[in-house]
């Protein structure tokens, strides 16, 4: 690039990072303050918190970095016109095609990322969100039991916990345990903590006793302790086999999925609309710059307003966006709405560049449709009224 394209380039790429930091940071604060009731409510950890609203940052810049860049576009061309720097390049004989090609190459790289987000990275993200959130519902302590109540389990449990104290410890906890025939065994103890060795959960308790009972004999045994554990396993189900949704699966899954299984045999169109909406993600930077640039790339002075240009490009954007939802529901229910999902973006960029390349020939269209209709409301408004003497 020539040091005016690289100058181009530097300002629409600091206005991308700015807008995508700022829109992703806050949106992602949103999400997290959902979460929060893992650490108030669940009793989880700032590291299990922090990896759950992590794991969705890949899903938002996804979706938010198109929208930054058309952003980014728009703020770099306003300025530069506002500067009467294009004017300048304009007047000394630089091509639209020269402008635009520090902005098409911002959109190659932003494209280049999408497609490595969507197609690699959001996949794994999802599975890994899905399995973190089953370790986290299965989690006997955070989920099952609640504060000052007795829970039965269907197991032949049944525990109590007076309340919880600093750094997820358990006071006051009581469980009777009647899973064998004929014998009752209670723990009691002062306080707990649910630790976890070698991917097994365990409870730890802390001065406390164990006592015995046979059913049909009056002895029992009392066994005091200072440390004991008990394992958390046996407290929960067993658990099931896990089903990913297509978003969870891998792109090579999509693409050769297992054809016997059930799952699939009953969503084969969303496997479908996924697959293609992820092939066709990458476009989507380029459409919205490309867009952005047709309706402000060309120069003009500060009286001639930008505003409408500005709208055009909002409402096409809008109207772009629709249409890729539109045909991405669509294929979930029809194979042949497939070749809408690219079409819709292939259009805009299609059209776009037919206004930046022939942007002279499609002025002088709308200046020829613009004074026809303009002479035929003068025409209507001079034609003579019935009764008009």
């Amino acid at each position: 690039m020539t040091q005016i394209e690289r100058y181009i380039f530097r300002i629409a790429a600091g206005a991308f990072l700015a807008c995508l930091i700022g829109l992703t940071g806050t949106i992602w604060v949103t999400q997290a303050l959902r979460e929060l009731d893992l650490i108030t409510a669940k009793g989880q950890t700032l590291i299990v918190f922090f990896l759950i609203t992590g794991l969705s940052v890949p899903t938002l810049i996804t979706v938010i970095a198109p929208v930054a860049l058309f952003i980014a576009v728009v703020y770099a061309l306003n300025r530069l016109n506002g500067d009467s720097e294009l004017i300048v390049m304009s007047a000394a004989g630089m091509q639209p095609r020269r402008i635009l090609r520090p902005f098409l190459t911002l959109g190659l790289i932003v494209s280049a990322g999408v497609a490595f987000l969507t197609i690699q990275v959001m996949p794994s993200s999802f599975q890994e969100l899905r399995d973190v959130l089953t370790r986290v519902r299965g989690d006997f302590i955070a989920n099952v039991v609640k504060e000052g109540q007795f829970t039965e389990l269907d197991s032949g449990i049944t525990f109590h916990f007076r309340e919880r104290g600093p750094g997820g410890t358990l006071q006051g906890i009581f469980i009777q345990d009647k899973r064998e025939a004929g014998k009752t065994v209670v723990y009691l103890a002062e306080q707990g903590q649910a630790v976890d060795y070698e991917g097994q959960s365990y409870l730890a308790l802390e001065k406390g006793s164990i006592h015995r009972q046979q059913k049909d004999s009056r002895d029992s045994s009392i066994i005091t302790f200072e440390r004991y554990t008990v394992d958390l396993a046996a407290f929960t189900p067993p658990d099931g086999e896990t089903v990913y949704k297509p978003r969870e699966r891998s792109t090579a899954q999509l693409l050769f999925p297992d054809t016997t299984e059930t799952y699939y045999q009953s969503q084969k169109g969303r496997f479908r609309a996924e697959v293609h909406d992820r092939l066709s993600a990458w476009l989507y930077p380029l459409a919205l710059t490309l867009i952005a640039f047709a309706a402000l790339g060309d120069p003009r002075t500060t009286r001639q307003g930008r505003g409408l240009a500005m709208a055009g490009a909002v409402v096409a954007v809008i109207v772009l966006r629709i249409a890729g939802f539109a045909a991405s529901s669509a294929a979930v229910r029809s194979q042949g709405a497939v070749v809408a999902i690219y079409a819709a973006p292939a259009l805009a960029l299609a059209i776009s560049c037919l206004i930046v390349f022939n942007g002279a020939a499609v002025r002088d269209w709308n200046a020829r449709v613009s004074r026809t209709l303009s002479n035929l409301g003068r025409a209507v408004m001079r034609r003579p009224r019935l009764g008009d003497g």
